[in-house]
């Protein structure tokens, strides 16, 4: 063909060089330690930030939770979905208040916040891990398996009532253990059952990620949000903290900014409550998942007891 390649390149294979190829090998073996230390170990990740609402960032996480499935971990997903209930209570005419951080919750906007985590956000998501040998499996919290009691927060020294606000004090491992034991990736909605009335709560999604990694025995709680991690001195970026043990993190707690504040005391309880690792990652960055579990270095702000 006097040189030139043809249109059809069916036929064409692509030359790996020995430096790339020695590359690729080097990323499999910083792995395999990780491999064998959270062989059949329970992860629980905490979806959130743009990695929910990004379509790139929404399947390279579910690229990630395969990979984890398929590489012998047990990924359990936890989800909130703050910008999704927004849009739908204004487009039911409801209007979002926030209170202390919390958004006040009244008994119209309880089954729309329901409707959007279950069948909008989760469905999302397991749609993404059917693509891999049907993976994904939602069960919403209030199916058995989150038991909560309402919340209350002091805002300018006096008690605010937030409504269908909740927060987890039960929860039921078995349905989520069943999913697991079938090789599914379990996707949990934050709605969750309001102790002796039976009526729906809606709780915070990063602490109930640390109740359900409790009570999982999980080897570690991934917590993705949208910056890099925890900073000594915000917003200084080169006071960005890589470990930090519980005493540290609590002492630095009421000098937090409110949106990482649940963040850091999710992890706080996931350690104290006898999860080994809790970290904070950026969910802005693809596959921040796996560059979390699987390299030396991690990425991120990794909390330990």
């Amino acid at each position: 063909m006097d040189g030139q390649v043809g249109t059809d390149t069916s036929s064409v294979r692509i030359v790996t060089t020995p430096e790339q190829a020695a590359e690729k090998a080097a990323v499999l073996v910083e792995a395999l330690p990780w491999l064998h230390r959270f062989h059949d170990a329970v992860v629980v990740v905490k979806l959130g930030g743009n990695a929910m609402v990004d379509p790139e960032l929404t399947r390279a996480f579910a690229q990630d939770m395969a990979f984890l499935r398929f590489a012998g971990l047990q990924p359990v997903v936890v989800h909130g979905g703050g910008p999704q209930i927004t849009a739908a209570l204004a487009a039911q005419g409801i209007a979002s208040e926030f209170r202390g951080g919390y958004r006040v919750t009244s008994a119209e906007a309880m089954p729309v916040i329901r409707e959007v985590l279950v069948e909008q956000v989760a469905a999302g998501i397991t749609e993404r891990l059917e693509r891999y040998d049907d993976l994904g499996v939602r069960l919403p919290g209030d199916a058995g398996v989150l038991t909560g009691v309402r919340k209350g927060v002091v805002v300018d020294g006096a008690e605010v009532d937030l409504g269908r606000v909740g927060e987890v004090v039960a929860v039921n491992p078995g349905p989520i253990r069943a999913a697991l034991d079938a090789g599914r990736v379990p996707v949990v909605s934050t709605v969750a059952r309001e102790q002796g009335t039976g009526r729906l709560l809606n709780v915070n999604a990063d602490s109930a990620a640390a109740a359900i990694a409790t009570a999982l025995g999980a080897a570690k709680l991934v917590v993705l949000t949208d910056v890099a991690g925890l900073y000594a001195d915000w917003p200084d970026t080169a006071s960005l903290i890589a470990h930090i043990d519980a005493a540290a993190l609590r002492a630095m707690l009421p000098s937090l900014e409110s949106g990482m504040i649940p963040k850091m005391e999710a992890c706080l309880a996931a350690v104290e409550g006898g999860v080994s690792k809790a970290a904070v990652i950026d969910g802005r960055q693809p596959h921040s998942v796996l560059l979390e579990i699987f390299t030396d270095t991690g990425i991120g702000t990794e909390v330990v007891a």
